[in-house]
């Protein structure tokens, strides 16, 4: 499913420098001017490696590039992905449904005390997992409940 994805230069020098710096595998990167902020997606079990320990690698990166910076673990499985995804809440479960229109949504359920995490302030969270969710698997949205 990676390899439609198209990936700028500056992309691609910011998904370097994170390689060089962490030891980690940058499966992907996109740069969201609108929040200044650079998602990086890496290889399944490498966010230790790409956060550091407390952080610090992270906070260096952050330093050095003068942007708020997310990292997110890519898992093949769009149930996994998104369960994975929407740490620290708390998933009860979640449906991938085939829409009429030829489209697919995840309904998930969350814990009731963990829908404002799984949200983020001003929806940040969800916005960003729906978009990564519709770049790597083709999902229309991502519902919560």
């Amino acid at each position: 499913m990676l390899s439609n994805i198209k990936i700028t230069e500056n992309e691609m020098k910011y998904m370097a420098l994170l390689e060089n710096m962490t030891g980690a595998t940058v499966v992907d990167c996109i740069i969201d001017e609108a929040e200044d902020t650079i998602i990086f997606t890496v290889k399944k079990g490498e966010v230790g490696l790409a956060v550091g320990r407390g952080g610090e690698k992270i906070k260096r990166f952050r330093r050095m590039t003068n942007k708020q910076v997310e990292v997110f673990e890519y898992i093949d499985d769009p149930e996994k992905f998104i369960r994975n995804a929407l740490k620290p809440a708390r998933v009860k479960t979640i449906r991938l449904v085939d829409r009429v229109d030829g489209g697919r949504i995840a309904m998930v359920n969350v814990e009731t005390k963990d829908k404002g995490i799984a949200i983020g302030r001003n929806g940040q969270n969800i916005k960003k997992i729906r978009f990564l969710a519709k770049r790597y698997f083709n999902l229309d949205t991502i519902v919560i409940n």
